[in-house]
């Protein structure tokens, strides 16, 4: 079923629609770079956040590159849990500065030091490069936290793209005893590379994100392996085991978005499974409606509620 979306966004939706109708008129074929400047258009969106005691800039070596990262303690005299962060943007886009509001909203709230990853994006580095990255960043995080105050407590956040690194990272880690993650975080998450849910059809046109971009996104991820269907069902976290010993899982999806049902099946299997979880759907909202903080302030801030009881 067709989500039905809020007047709130009808306005902004019918801008996109004019200036993607615009575009296609002219001929114009969109490329991985006009791509990620849209997005960080959304910056425009978004509230500077609350101020942090401490931000600072860092890297994790992993020897053959440098994995940037930037670090949020809210209160550097006590020790408090590690929240990885991941950002979203289909793989291709987005970027620390974009999310800085987001990071220092969940640092805030969670009482956390966040530690937000610049992974490497498509299509300059396909799947599973940007993977790579999450999972070093998850193993050796403790590299950038010399001199600071923190607990063993790990949890995973991240939208979109980022729920499918922060899920992908959990399942690839279920067996390994040295990795223990607390909790996860999965705001809209791609869960399933396949697009072979209903809502990918019914929302597919005219919430923003589009059945055609999600597709652009997968094909520049996955490159010349982009129709090994194999490969596909491996990377998708909804195709991965699902146990009760998972981290405890907030998942938040949205009515109109066409990841829905993917998210939605997600939360079946964990409930199958007898894991722990809390699922939060907002009907009337789009996919990235995290990042339109000032057109749904209320809707935004009732997610930052949900993430703050869920950690504290």
């Amino acid at each position: 079923m067709r989500g039905i979306v809020s007047p709130k966004l009808e306005p902004f939706l019918a801008q996109v629609a004019i200036g993607a109708q615009e575009l296609k008129d002219q001929g114009i074929i969109i490329t991985p770079q006009m791509t990620r400047a849209n997005l960080e258009k959304l910056a425009a969106f978004l509230p500077q956040g609350p101020q942090i005691s401490l931000i600072k800039d860092s890297v994790l070596d992993a020897g053959d590159r440098a994995i940037k990262v930037r670090i949020y303690h809210p209160a550097p005299d006590k020790a408090l849990p590690v929240l990885l962060h991941f950002h979203g943007g289909g793989h291709m886009c987005g970027s620390i500065e974009l999310y800085d509001p987001v990071s220092r909203q969940l640092a805030h709230r969670t009482q956390s030091i966040v530690i937000t990853i610049d992974y490497r994006l498509t299509p300059e580095y396909p799947y599973p490069c940007g993977l790579d990255d999450c999972q070093f960043a998850l193993l050796n995080y403790k590299q950038v936290l010399s001199g600071l105050n923190y607990t063993d407590e790990l949890i995973l956040a991240g939208d979109s793209a980022g729920g499918a690194l922060c899920s992908s990272l959990v399942m690839k880690n279920l067996q390994q005893p040295q990795v223990e993650i607390a909790k996860q975080i999965l705001i809209y998450p791609s869960v399933d590379y396949s697009m072979s849910t209903d809502s990918i059809q019914e929302n597919g046109t005219g919430y923003l994100l589009e059945s055609t971009k999600i597709a652009f996104y997968f094909k520049h991820y996955f490159g010349p392996n982009a129709d090994n269907q194999a490969l596909i069902q491996k990377a998708s976290p909804l195709q991965g085991p699902f146990t009760a010993t998972m981290p405890a899982t907030l998942i938040i999806t949205a009515g109109c978005d066409p990841l829905r049902d993917e998210g939605n099946a997600y939360v079946n299997a964990l409930d199958d499974a007898g894991a722990t979880f809390t699922h939060h759907q907002f009907d009337d909202m789009i996919h990235a409606y995290m990042l339109l903080q000032t057109l749904v302030a209320n809707e935004c801030e009732k997610t930052y509620q949900l993430i703050e009881e869920f950690v504290r």
